[in-house]
């Protein structure tokens, strides 16, 4: 599914303040899976989550420029794959962005740890179960 076509009801579930898996290949291709916070940006098709350039994640996107990754949100019967392209950046100004998107979903800041990166990832596939 093409993420220009999500139904108002895929948007009203990816603005629920949820926890999502993220995956990402390790360099020796085996994947890593762990549970992040995220925030989708439906106008943009842009998921992005926060976390630090030291994480696993952001070295395994560093190692693989263009890297895909899937990112999946669950709530009981119902979820949603955000599957595209990552990128990782400390640019400021993406950073405050996606901090700003965090502190609306969640109602709380993201932490502010040092190293502190945005991961952006071009969402071109969308798999979904009742929504």
């Amino acid at each position: 599914m093409a993420v220009s076509v999500l139904t108002a009801s895929a948007e009203a579930f990816l603005a629920e303040p949820h926890l999502a898996t993220l995956t990402t290949l390790r360099p020796d291709g085996s994947p890593h899976v762990v549970a992040v916070r995220f925030t989708w940006d439906g106008d943009a098709g842009l998921a992005r989550v926060m976390t630090v350039a030291s994480s696993r994640k952001a070295r395994n996107l560093v190692a693989a420029p263009g890297s895909r990754v899937a990112l999946c949100q669950a709530a009981g019967f119902r979820w949603i794959t955000l599957e595209g392209t990552a990128t990782v950046s400390g640019d400021p100004a993406r950073v405050t962005e996606g901090a700003r998107r965090y502190t609306r979903r969640y109602r709380s800041q993201p932490p502010d740890p040092p190293g502190r990166v945005v991961v952006e990832i071009a969402v071109d596939h969308v798999m979904r179960l009742n929504i």
